[in-house]
């Protein structure tokens, strides 16, 4: 049975205080800091709280009267032939007045259904659309006519409408699987703000500038002709212009005041608002006011061009000063990492709502989304507009009336079988379908300098089996948080830490003592590697992570034999919190630690603190052929070609032996995807990019250090053989001098 993870109903608010506040009519549209949630409710009472990919939405309350057509369904609501021949405002202005009046209520109630969201039945249960959702299943025209109800874009709708709602917020960044709609849902708002707002600009990117172009010719203006004509106001120029639409007269406020014909053209005001597209570049729309920016496809922008410098730039039109008075509507699937995926990725992962600056806001400003494919895949939603997840067990229909048999999951695993001795195209269907955001940032095999086939079996793997129930997070401490004891671990959902194995009891916290100096006493069970940092902050706030592994070996001891055990990939505020971080974690587990020794003050604070003896020295060196500095404090040096190739060799090694599928149904034990998706990124020419690579390759080289000892030539001492020689003349042998 699947279990949906997308949203769910939350509860972060006392039942009394809603109430109280509801009785009141105290909740105000937009972002409440005290509750930390974003309200979309116009009317001051908030009913259902849900949660969206962290995002915590308060939902307007049902009214007393939902409306419920025959189909108990979504319907799209027949527009009246009579108002069908009212083309402008001008035909509306020579209307019989007698004639107007009947129609001021029909048109009053769809402005308000277009400012407040809507309210319908749906198989019995009340469901509400917001606004702009409601603007484009009733008034816009797509491909295939009317736009069918799904609930995955119920869900989208809801997710921007909180993103337009909260003020330290641009925009979306919208990681979507192939034929989601997101071109015509993002069209369709575009033409639905653009119809209400004066003296603004709305501006349209693609992938390239022939797409943007295509998505304002055949989307955006056929939705904005096909507008009614109490929401649509007169253009200037053309009726279908190739580059930019441009309103001039309003319909909409006048209609509602009841225009009277006595009223003359000049006296109305006009809305001087374009929406108009640019070709694909970096500074695409620079030093313009945006209302909004559609990016279509973002996640497909190749050099030279990049969607993160232009993201920098485009940013800037959004804002006056601090203020936020624009939004960015961005939206695609991606790329393979080298053809723009990877700079989408980065600005996807830079778009997460947990992890804020001190302004509230996002690193990008952005806030990420993903849908999985399962909630929007066609020909597997009801006519409900519901997802069908699992096989049906009745009679489930479609939005055609065709009978759906089998649920999108196992049609999914099916397509997915069928195409694992190709992994190239498995890696282009996951992109296509994703199911998690690790599928949709699938690179392709070709590449990577590692096995990507058995690293994608491992996370693929990993995903099934829900690999997060294997991992504990959390963070390491002093006992009593007196340093130099012992070390217990507390979990923590923040810690900086992921183990997936601990040593028993008896295990933990074990040590030798020589000479003043700490060894670790279970050397023979593993090692760590690790790859660090020294400086706490660096100008651009973007300093390289610090990271630390640890991998099992065989023993005789209760360990799993060559296991990763843990990850931490993080950079606390201050170098010093890393290096107590990587001490409490040797100590906790008593094994020792190769570390790259060109940033050396993990090193010396090992030194410093009496722990030189959980410092390896490179393996490939005899203690008399170390340098002075490498003696003191141990490490490896990271610039020897020799080095960097043994290296990458130890992880091809490992790969092969431990990761993926290893035969007989079974698969290797690492856990950690973080790690993974880093080997499979790898590039040996830019290795300070990818830190858990660096640090897993030394664990792993560190637990076979035999492979890297040298072989020293030993000089072997001539042998001074002096045989004596003899004479056997005469009656005595007499011996033969020199």
């Amino acid at each position: 049975m699947y279990k949906q993870s997308l949203v769910k109903t939350v509860e972060p608010i006392k039942k009394t205080t809603i109430t109280r506040m509801n009785r009141g009519k105290k909740w105000k549209y937009g972002y409440n800091k005290e509750h930390d949630l974003i309200v979309l409710s116009h009317n001051g009472v908030i009913g259902e709280i849900i949660e969206i990919q962290n995002l915590v939405i308060a939902l307007p309350k049902p009214p007393k009267e939902v409306y419920k057509h025959q189909k108990n369904k979504w319907v799209k609501q027949e527009y009246p032939k009579e108002l069908q021949r009212i083309k402008n405002i001008f035909d509306w202005r020579s209307y019989p007045e007698d004639q107007k009046e009947k129609w001021y209520d029909y048109i009053d109630e769809e402005f308000k259904r277009r400012e407040e969201g809507f309210w319908f039945m749906n198989n019995g249960k009340p469901t509400w659309i917001t606004g702009t959702h409601y603007m484009y299943l009733q008034w816009s025209k797509i491909d295939v006519g009317a736009p069918d109800f799904r609930e995955a874009n119920r869900l989208f709708y809801i997710y921007w409408e909180a993103c337009k709602a909260d003020k330290r917020c641009y925009g979306i960044c919208y990681l979507k699987n192939r034929r989601s709609g997101f071109s015509f849902m993002s069209s369709a708002e575009t033409v639905n703000l653009a119809t209400i707002s004066s003296d603004a600009r709305y501006g349209i990117l693609s992938k390239s500038g022939w797409d943007a172009k295509k998505m304002f010719t055949d989307k955006v203006v056929p939705i904005s002709v096909n507008y009614p004509f109490f929401f649509k106001p007169i253009q200037d120029g053309m009726d279908r212009p190739k580059t930019e639409l441009a309103y001039r007269v309003p319909a909409s406020k006048f209609t509602r005041k009841k225009i009277t014909s006595n009223e003359k053209l000049e006296e109305i005001k006009g809305l001087d608002t374009t929406i108009d597209w640019k070709n694909t570049g970096d500074n695409s729309y620079d030093g313009e006011k945006l209302n909004l920016l559609v990016h279509d496809e973002s996640g497909k922008w190749e050099r030279p061009d990049n969607i993160l410098n232009n993201w920098r730039v485009t940013k800037t039109c959004l804002r006056l000063g601090s203020r936020i008075v624009g939004k960015c509507m961005m939206g695609s699937t991606s790329n393979a990492l080298d053809k723009g995926g990877d700079n989408f990725k980065k600005l996807y992962n830079a778009s997460d709502v947990t992890s804020r600056n001190k302004n509230g806001q996002t690193k990008s400003g952005l806030y990420s989304l993903f849908i999985p494919m399962e909630w929007n895949y066609e020909g597997f939603i009801d006519e409900y507009g519901i997802p069908v997840f699992d096989n049906p067990e009745g009679d489930v229909l479609d939005p055609d009336g065709e009978l759906i048999d089998i649920g999108i999951i196992e049609h999914w695993n099916n397509e997915v079988e069928g195409l694992k001795s190709d992994q190239d195209g498995l890696n282009e269907f996951y992109r296509q379908f994703p199911r998690t955001t690790e599928h949709a940032f699938r690179d392709e095999s070709l590449n990577s300098i590692f096995n990507l086939v058995k690293i994608y079996e491992q996370i693929d793997y990993n995903e099934g089996i829900g690999s997060s129930a294997n991992i504990s997070t959390g963070n390491f401490q002093w006992v009593n948080g007196i340093k130099d004891t012992q070390v217990i671990f507390y979990p923590d959902p923040k810690g900086r830490f992921k183990i997936s194995w601990t040593p028993p009891q008896h295990l933990q916290n074990k040590v030798i003592l020589k000479n003043g100096i700490k060894y670790p006493a279970n050397e023979h069970m593993g090692a760590f590697g690790c790859d660090s940092y020294d400086i706490s902050g660096t100008v651009d706030g973007r300093g390289s992570n610090g990271a630390l592994h640890g991998l099992t070996k065989f023993s005789m001891e209760d360990a799993p034999p060559n296991h990763i055990f843990l990850e931490y990939v993080a950079r606390p505020p201050t170098a010093d919190i890393f290096f107590e971080d990587v001490l409490m974690a040797l100590v906790f587990y008593g094994m020792p630690i190769l570390c790259e020794n060109n940033k050396p003050r993990l090193l010396y604070h090992l030194r410093r603190r009496g722990y030189r003896g959980y410092s390896m020295n490179r393996p490939d060196k005899l203690w008399n052929k170390l340098s002075v500095t490498e003696k003191e404090i141990g490490g490896i040096p990271n610039s020897s070609e020799d080095i960097k190739q043994a290296h990458a060799a130890a992880i091809e090694m490992y790969i092969q032996g431990h990761v993926g599928h290893l035969g007989d149904g079974n698969y290797g034990d690492i856990y950690f995807n973080k790690t993974l998706n880093d080997w499979s990124r790898f590039d040996i020419n830019k290795r300070t990019k990818f830190d858990a690579t660096i640090s897993s390759g030394l664990a792993i080289m560190a637990c076979n250090r035999h492979l890297y000892r040298p072989n020293a030539k030993i000089e072997k001492p001539k042998l001074n053989i002096n045989i004596a020689k003899y004479s056997n003349k005469g009656n005595a042998s007499k011996i033969i001098k020199k």
